[in-house]
C-alpha cells in the first residue's frame, strides 16, 4: 500500500517515469497510461452514473485512498455535444441527475434538437429524464430573463418582418425595389425616435451578410466615434474597392457630428467609395452640411400609427410565453391550438391597444412598457404544479397595467422642430378664429414642458400681428398674461394661458397694421441711393443755430388737411402703404 507521503508529492519517486490518469487521478507508468485512460473512459460510468470501482494496480494509490471526481454527461458521451448559438450564453454542465423542474440545471436549451440531444445522451448513459409537465419548457425561466431590452430582441432581420412606414418601404415604393436589388443609395433616415430607423439599418446589414462577397457593411454612431474612425473605415473601404467590394457605411445620430466633421464624408461618399446611410432626430437642414444633403436622398420615417404598435407588440409576446386575447372572452381559455408553444401568459386585447396608444408613435417606449407588464406579472405569485393548466395561467387585464404604465412623455424638444412646429400650428389657429385648435396647441406645449414665458411672448406677437386695430384690447390681455405668468408660475399658470389663447382665438382679426409695415419696410429695404432727407419743418430745433436754419419752421399743431403742410419725405408725398 502506498503510503500518505506519495499523495503529497505531485510525481512519486518511482524507478520508472510514471503520469497521473485525468480520471481517476492514479499513478500509472508512461506506456500504460494510454490503454488505462481508454478503460477508465469505457467503464467510468455505471447505472447510477458513479465511477466503477477498480483494482488497485501495483505502486499505485486504492480507490479508497483518492477520492474520484464526477464529470457531466457531456464529458463522458462519445457524441460530442452541438456548438451552442454564437448568440447564445455558454451551455451550463448537466450533472448525472437531470431534473427539468430546476432551470439552474439547464440552459439556453431553447430548441427541439437540443432537447433531443439531450435525451439521446441520457438514453446511452442510462439516466432518466424526467418529461416536461404542461407549461414547462427547458428554456430560462422568466427570474433568469436576458438582460437584453425586448426592443432589442425582437428587432427584425428581414424586410418582410419590417412594420410600418409603408409610404418608403412598402411594396411597388422606389426604395424597396432598391433594397430588393442590393443597390442600396447613399440616404439619410430622419424620424422621430422608435419609427424604425435602426431596424432598417440592421436589415440592410443583414442583407450585407448574404451577400458578403459583394457587400461589406459598417456601423458606427457618432456619439462614440469620431473623425479618426470614420478614417480608418474609409481606408478599408479603398482596399475592399479593389475586389469589388461596396462598403455601406451606417453612423447613426450623424447630426452630433458638427459640419467641420461632416466634410469627411463628403469625398468618399462623391467617389463612391462609400454608400452612406446617416439616422437623425433633428431637421437635415439645419443640422447637417448642404454639400453632404446634395449626395444623399433625405428619407423621412413617421411616427408609428396605433395599428403598427399593435402589430409590433403582438410580435413580441411569444418572447414571454403569451397570447392576446380577445376582451370578449373573458375568463375562457382561448383556443392554443396553433400556438407554437404553451402559453403562461394570456393578454387581454384592449391592453395591447391601450400600450399602443399610450407609447406616442415610439416602438421602443411600446415594447419597454409590454416587457415592465410582463416581467412583473411573471413574477408575482407563480403557480404551484398541482394547479391544472387552465388555473396556472396569468392574466393580465387592462387595469393590471394602467396605473403601473401611465403616459409620462410627450415627444418635445424645446430646441427642436417640434418646438417650433407647434408654436406654429398655435398661431395659425388664432389667426383662423378656431378656439378649440388653439386652446389643444397651447396646452399641448404646457404639458410637453415648454416655458410658458416663450408662449405668452409669441402671443403678444399674435395680439398685434393678426387682430391689431379690429380689437386692441387683445394686446393688453395678452401683455397682463406675460404678467400674470411671472407672478403665479406654473402650474396654476396654465389656465391663465388657455384664457389668452381662446380669447385671441375669438377676437376679430384685422392685418391691416401688419400688411402696411411689410409694405413700408420692402419700400426702404428697395430704397436705391441715399435715404431722404426729414423736411425742415417737421425737425426739431432746440438751439439758436437750428433755428436760424429753419428746422421746424411752419410747423403747426392742425390736421393735416388743414395745416398745408407735407409729411412724407420730399417726392413720396402720394405714396400710401395702406392701399393694396
Amino acid at each position: 500500500m502506498a503510503s500518505s507521503s506519495d499523495f503529497d508529492d505531485p510525481q512519486p519517486s518511482t524507478s520508472a517515469p510514471k503520469s497521473c490518469c485525468p480520471i481517476c487521478e492514479r499513478w500509472l507508468p508512461i506506456a500504460e497510461i494510454e490503454l488505462h485512460v481508454d478503460e477508465c473512459l469505457t467503464l467510468s460510468c455505471v447505472n447510477d452514473g458513479s465511477p466503477a470501482k477498480q483494482q488497485p494496480m501495483s505502486n499505485t494509490p486504492t480507490s479508497s485512498q483518492v477520492p474520484t471526481r464526477n464529470f457531466s454527461i457531456f464529458e463522458r458521451s462519445p457524441k460530442p455535444a452541438k456548438r451552442a448559438r454564437s448568440d447564445a450564453a455558454p451551455v451550463a454542465t448537466v450533472t448525472s441527475s437531470v431534473n427539468v423542474e430546476s432551470a439552474n440545471e439547464i440552459t439556453n436549451l431553447d430548441t427541439d434538437d437540443e432537447e433531443e440531444e439531450i435525451r439521446d445522451q441520457s438514453k446511452k448513459l442510462k439516466l432518466t429524464v424526467p418529461t416536461p409537465k404542461a407549461g414547462r419548457t427547458l428554456s430560462l425561466s422568466l427570474s433568469q430573463e436576458s438582460n437584453v431590452p425586448l426592443a432589442e430582441r425582437v428587432r427584425p432581420i428581414s424586410i418582410e418582418e419590417y412594420v410600418g412606414q409603408e409610404q418608403i418601404i412598402g411594396q411597388n415604393t422606389i426604395l424597396r425595389k432598391l433594397f430588393d436589388h442590393g443597390t442600396m443609395p447613399s440616404m439619410i433616415l430622419w424620424g422621430p425616435p422608435g419609427c424604425g430607423k435602426t431596424t432598417l439599418a440592421n436589415i440592410i446589414a443583414n442583407r450585407c451578410k448574404q451577400n458578403v462577397a459583394t457587400l461589406r457593411f459598417v456601423k458606427l454612431s457618432a456619439t462614440m466615434a469620431g473623425v479618426a474612425e470614420v478614417k480608418e473605415a474609409v481606408k478599408v473601404a479603398k482596399n475592399e474597392s479593389k475586389f469589388n467590394r461596396r462598403t455601406i457605411l451606417f453612423m447613426d445620430e450623424i447630426h452630433r457630428f458638427n459640419k467641420l466633421q461632416q466634410d469627411i464624408f463628403l469625398p468618399h461618399v462623391e467617389s463612391g467609395t462609400i454608400t452612406l446611410i446617416g439616422a437623425t432626430t433633428e431637421n437635415p437642414s439645419f443640422s447637417l452640411n448642404s454639400a453632404l444633403l446634395s449626395r444623399c436622398r433625405v428619407i423621412v420615417l413617421e411616427k408609428h400609427s396605433v395599428e403598427s404598435m399593435v402589430r409590433i407588440l403582438e410580435r413580441a409576446l411569444p418572447e414571454y410565453k403569451a397570447v392576446m386575447v380577445s376582451t370578449s372572452l373573458n375568463n375562457n381559455v382561448p383556443d392554443i391550438s396553433k400556438t407554437p408553444y404553451v402559453p403562461r401568459m394570456i393578454v387581454h386585447e384592449e391592453t395591447i391597444r391601450w400600450l399602443a396608444e399610450t407609447c406616442d408613435g415610439d416602438a421602443r417606449i411600446g415594447l419597454n412598457s409590454l416587457q415592465l407588464a410582463l416581467s412583473s406579472a411573471s413574477t408575482s405569485n407563480p403557480p404551484s404544479s398541482t394547479v391544472s393548466f387552465t388555473d396556472s395561467l396569468k392574466t393580465i387585464t387592462l387595469e393590471d397595467v394602467r396605473e403601473g404604465l401611465k403616459k409620462s412623455h410627450l415627444l418635445y424638444d424645446r430646441k427642436g422642430d417640434q418646438h417650433y412646429d407647434i408654436i406654429s400650428a398655435l398661431h395659425k389657429s388664432i389667426r383662423a378664429s378656431d378656439d378649440n385648435a388653439a386652446l389643444y396647441w397651447a396646452t399641448r406645449m404646457v404639458a410637453s414642458g415648454e416655458d410658458p414665458r416663450y408662449i405668452c411672448r409669441r402671443m403678444i406677437r399674435m395680439a398685434s400681428e393678426d387682430i391689431g386695430l379690429a380689437d386692441t384690447n387683445a394686446l393688453q390681455v395678452a401683455t397682463a398674461t406675460l404678467t400674470a405668468v411671472q407672478s403665479v408660475g406654473l402650474p396654476e399658470a396654465d389656465c391663465i394661458i388657455a384664457h389668452c389663447a381662446v380669447y385671441l382665438a375669438r377676437a376679430p382679426k384685422s392685418r391691416e397694421v401688419y400688411e402696411a409695415y411689410k409694405r413700408c419696410r420692402a419700400a426702404i429695404d428697395g430704397w436705391k441711393g441715399p435715404m431722404p432727407s426729414v423736411p425742415l419743418h417737421l425737425r426739431n430745433a432746440p438751439t439758436k443755430l437750428m433755428k436760424d436754419l429753419r428746422y421746424g419752421a411752419g410747423y403747426n399743431l392742425l390736421h393735416k388737411d388743414e395745416s398745408g403742410l407735407t409729411y412724407m419725405p420730399d417726392g413720396m408725398e402720394d405714396e400710401n402703404y395702406f392701399s393694396e
